[in-house]
């Protein structure tokens, strides 16, 4: 069994899609469970993150352990609603008792917002977990920043970083987009292991299915190759 983290540089980066893409290329090769330690800015009965999951990836399981109303970090928005903040114990036992060929965590913002009062963290838990992390990124500007920020971020607390994958990869990509290609790739120290076109999220689960393949790298279950990526785009 293989644990896996996946966190974003930010808020809106593409970290479903792309968890959905790891899920669905896992799906084919053997169980799947997707968890979200905590949903927030999604009412109770409303479809949140592990539905957009289960539509495009398919028949993977999904646990989601805490959920608030307000669109806010995890910590605010349990505190601002008055439930329990996500209880670290109780992640660690939903996680460990799962026997899936692959377990994905999906963190809610970046890897250090906080889920509780005592400022546990997706860092926290991907180190409680001994689980490597994959880094969702964005193409254009401000992403060579806030990449950076999170790859010292892992590499200070001792986590392990599996790559970056940019979540949404325009279209009609500028200067801006092509030239940060080679650049996240410096950060990471390797090969981009994907990139994801944008509105991938908006396919049924068969495109879905091709398009994770062609845009996630041989480690993540597909044929992305990211020498070739450059030279498309390169500026």
């Amino acid at each position: 069994m293989t644990r896996l983290v996946v966190t974003g540089t930010g808020t809106g980066v593409g970290k479903t899609v792309v968890t959905a893409a790891v899920a669905a290329l896992a799906r084919q090769r053997g169980t799947c469970t997707v968890v979200k330690p905590a949903q927030t800015g999604i009412a109770d009965g409303e479809p949140g993150d592990l539905d957009d999951v289960r539509r495009l990836a398919g028949d993977v399981g999904t646990c989601e352990l805490v959920r608030y109303p307000d669109p806010l970090a995890p910590a605010a928005a349990a505190r601002l609603s008055g439930r329990p903040p996500l209880d670290p114990a109780a992640f660690y036992n939903a996680v460990l008792r799962l026997d899936d060929d692959l377990v994905l965590v999906e963190g809610a913002g970046g890897l250090l917002v906080r889920f509780d009062e005592d400022g546990t963290t997706l860092a926290d838990l991907a180190r409680g977990l001994r689980a490597p992390v994959l880094v969702v990124a964005e193409a254009g500007l401000g992403t060579l920043n806030a990449t950076a920020l999170t790859l010292e971020a892992l590499a200070h607390r001792g986590l392990e970083l599996l790559g970056v994958v940019v979540g949404s990869w325009p279209a009609e990509a500028g200067l801006a987009e092509r030239s940060n290609l080679r650049d996240l790739e410096m950060l990471a120290a390797r090969p981009l292991l994907g990139v994801l076109p944008e509105q991938a999220g908006a396919l049924d689960a068969s495109a879905f299915l091709e398009v994770a393949r062609a845009g996630l790298a041989p480690q993540l279950g597909g044929a992305f190759d990211p020498r070739e990526h450059r030279r498309r785009w390169d500026p």
